[in-house]
């Protein structure tokens, strides 16, 4: 496999983009976050046009591609200030998982849904005792005759509301010690026993997040994804995929306000040319630019190597673009502002708001502290620090 694109993906990159450019940032998405609405026109058109679904097998009615053509509908909806935080959810993490290790029902009813967007699916893995170490998971799952009964709670679960199930991550109640073995459960949002709660974030997202309470819900034995013991690769299948998209949205909104500043920089003139011929404005606007094609890089390198089955191999890959990333676009986000001066703190242009959402990918899904970790250790070869 390679990153030059095929024709195939070009025109993929295309379609996209235009759908992007319709339900653009200033129009449509930052009016939407404003009032603290999904982004739901867009989710529904662009499952209708194939792009939700278009890592997910055919036969499910997916595309038959991978997570690199995934992350491309990503990066070029969040390039137009459009992007997703529920792709990186719904037919990434949950769509990969299924697809991996579901039955044939869980397979015909899900991913089929998934694939033209008509039902979402959360995933709930971060509790508020856990935190970045998994292992400290304590909501439990016990059998009770045939069906499983779950206990615990999640915290900073995307996409509560707008979901008809939640992919939780539990341990079977006999192995509440030593080293995690998840159990993966889907979780319809009107189970008897299951109670969100939305938290107040101070950012501007059309998404929320929120605390789950789950008291005691009882599910049906096909509500378990796989194994209960299958250990951790079972989860860590979504967790590449999650990293790859997450990586794609950052690069996204990069390129969305590096091109916000050369457009302002090629138009406002306050001496006798326009500001973008100075070299204090052109300059690190040239290392935006730098540092955002270094991050796309390593983000098609680790989906390249996903899709090949290389999951080591994508491990460290889809971590360093992750980093990479969060740090081109949140450097992008702070050029533009200071391209723009004043005008830049102003909601005509909602730079400052769309920083704040950029902030976002140096905390998650996984911190950049736990990412230097896992380089120091992996790929290094330095000892555990923790």
């Amino acid at each position: 496999m390679s990153f030059i694109e095929t024709e195939e993906q070009k025109g993929l990159r295309t379609s996209v983009s235009s759908l992007g450019k319709r339900y653009n940032y200033i129009d449509y998405v930052l009016p939407k976050a404003r009032k603290g609405e999904p982004l739901s026109e867009l989710w529904n058109e662009a499952g209708k046009l194939g792009f939700l679904g278009v890592n997910l097998p055919e036969e499910y009615g997916g595309g038959g591609a991978g997570i690199y053509e995934l992350a491309l509908v990503q990066e070029e909806l969040a390039a137009h200030g459009a992007g997703l935080l529920l792709v990186v959810v719904s037919p990434a993490i949950c769509g990969t998982i299924i697809g991996k290790y579901g039955t044939a029902d869980q397979k015909q009813t899900w991913l089929t849904a998934l694939a033209d967007g008509s039902k979402i699916m959360a995933f709930g893995i971060t509790e508020p005792d856990a935190g970045s170490n998994s292992h400290q998971i304590t909501t439990t799952a016990r059998r009770d005759g045939d069906d499983w009964i779950l206990k615990g709670s999640k915290i900073y679960i995307s996409g509560v509301d707008q979901a008809d199930a939640v992919l939780i991550v539990a341990r079977t109640e006999d192995s509440k010690t030593g080293k995690l073995k998840p159990a993966l459960f889907i979780v319809p949002t009107d189970s008897e026993g299951f109670q969100k709660t939305r938290m107040e974030m101070d950012i501007i997202e059309p998404d929320h997040q929120f605390t789950l309470f789950l008291d005691d819900v009882r599910l049906p034995a096909e509500a378990l994804v796989g194994e209960a013991d299958a250990a951790l690769m079972q989860l860590f299948a979504g967790l590449n995929p999650e990293r790859i998209l997450g990586a794609a949205m950052a690069v996204g909104m990069g390129r969305y306000a590096l091109d916000a500043a050369v457009k302002y920089a090629n138009e406002r003139t306050v001496w006798k040319t326009p500001i973008g011929a100075h070299q204090g404005i052109s300059h690190p606007l040239a290392q935006v630019k730098i540092e955002l094609e270094l991050a796309k890089l390593m983000m098609q390198k680790a989906a390249v190597l996903y899709d090949s089955g290389d999951d080591f191999g994508a491990a460290e890959a889809a971590n360093m673009a992750k980093y990479a990333a969060a740090e081109a676009s949140i450097k992008a986000l702070d050029q533009a502002i200071q391209t723009h001066g004043g005008a830049g703190l102003t909601e005509e242009y909602g730079l400052a708001a769309m920083l704040g959402a950029a902030r976002i990918a140096r905390v998650a899904p996984v911190s950049r502290e736990m990412i230097l970790n896992f380089v120091s250790q992996h790929s290094l070869g330095l000892p555990r620090s923790y």
